[in-house]
């Protein structure tokens, strides 16, 4: 059964990934025609977490013991910023309106044993966001999924599917969505076949805290330490080793376990690495494992998004390694990279706002789809508008008019 058509909803969607540099914003208006979404990018904001608030959180990630009062402390500061955050992006993107604002949180940890996830915890309680702006609040998007059976994650399936069914149709051959954040994860989507996305492995999180190590800033800018040096292919393979490479998916992971002790037990007992070589080195770790998941899976085409695009080093490496599959961005299929994770949560949010499902149980590995999220009220009642019925099956991606 087809959807509804529906008049339109400006959706702001929040985020702040792994890498914890700052909160992702989009304004996007979405409406449903038939079976399809169309969503219209109005703008995307990169707000920066205030320094304290920043270093708080990475001091409080594992393998770094943290208090009750230190996590409370943080959920509010993050609650505070996204409020901020969400205030600026109603402000400056939507025209000064909007009738919900989504939120993703920041993950601060996910609690993985034996192959499945035990519980997800995303920090930035959403009341300040309420509070702040006056909208109502959907936040808390991943704990429906894990409570179903699922990994809560990587819900970037949900978009991916929806945008990317028609060109793999078209094709006729397996196309991937690539997110180059804190950890990589791909979504898999073919003809005929049900869809699959997960976690790679690592991106950002261990070259941003190899870059802090050697240089003191938060990246390595433009690739430059690793343009410079050399793969060490001891190095290299001894990271290859770690049996989440070789896990089946569904699967998760995160800075609980690609963090510092990661880092030092890898170089553990091994000659000393120069500093462009240990960029060098783990640049083409993610390069070699996400080129191994795409082989693996017959992709000819992979659209990247996130953070690493913007680094020379690791989309050069990736070219490479993905060879002959051709390597595009989002934005070369219209949808702005920089904030495709906002975009992501904003549709998520609107999903569950129309009373339609957000998850992709062939890549979460939940039960079954689900509504997901807590929808806390704004400044008045809490009014939803009558549930679409049916289920999106695609998702089109339209210019902002003017």
């Amino acid at each position: 059964m087809g959807l509804r058509a529906s008049h339109g909803y400006r959706v702001i969607g929040l985020i702040s990934g792994t890498s914890i540099d700052g909160i992702d914003v989009a304004a996007a208006d979405l409406h449903a025609e038939a079976d399809t979404v169309v969503l219209t990018p109005l703008g995307e904001l990169d707000v920066p977490y205030p320094e304290p608030l920043r270093e708080a959180l990475l001091a409080a990630l594992p393998p770094n013991p943290c208090t009750a009062g230190e996590l409370t402390r943080l959920d509010t500061g993050v609650g505070q910023a996204f409020a901020d955050a969400a205030r600026r992006g109603a402000g400056e993107l939507a025209g000064g309106s909007a009738d919900l604002v989504a939120s993703l949180g920041q993950t601060v940890y996910h609690w993985v044993e034996d192959g499945h996830v035990r519980g997800t915890l995303q920090l930035g309680q959403p009341a300040w966001i309420a509070e702040r702006t006056g909208l109502p609040v959907c936040a808390d998007l991943r704990a429906r999924d894990v409570a179903a059976g699922g990994h809560g994650a990587p819900l970037a399936g949900t978009l991916d599917q929806l945008w990317l069914r028609g060109l793999a149709q078209d094709t006729g051959r397996p196309v991937a969505a690539l997110n180059l954040g804190g950890i990589a994860n791909i979504t898999v989507v073919a003809p005929g076949v049900p869809v699959l996305a997960y976690d790679t492995g690592p991106a950002n999180a261990l070259l941003d805290l190899a870059a802090h190590r050697v240089t003191g800033r938060r990246s390595d800018v433009d690739g430059r330490l690793a343009l410079g040096g050399s793969v060490r292919a001891d190095l290299l393979d001894r990271l290859l080793t770690d049996p989440y490479f070789a896990a089946a998916p569904p699967k998760s992971t995160g800075k609980e376990h690609f963090n510092a002790g990661y880092l030092d037990t890898a170089t553990a007992g091994l000659d000393p690495v120069g500093d462009g070589d240990l960029l060098a080195t783990l640049t083409e770790l993610t390069a070699v494992t996400v080129a191994g998941e795409c082989r693996r899976h017959g992709v000819t085409t992979v659209i990247a998004s996130g953070g690493g695009v913007a680094n020379p080093a690791l989309m050069a490496a990736l070219a490479r390694t993905l060879s002959p599959a051709a390597l595009k961005t989002s934005d070369d299929f219209g949808l702005p990279g920089a904030g495709k994770e906002a975009y992501l949560t904003a549709l998520l949010g609107w999903l569950t706002w129309c009373g339609v499902p957000g998850t992709v149980p062939s890549a979460t590995g939940a039960r079954g789809p689900r509504l997901l999220g807590a929808l806390v009220p704004g400044r008045g009642p809490l009014t939803l508008p009558a549930p679409l019925g049916g289920n999106v099956t695609r998702l089109r991606v339209a210019e902002k008019a003017g």
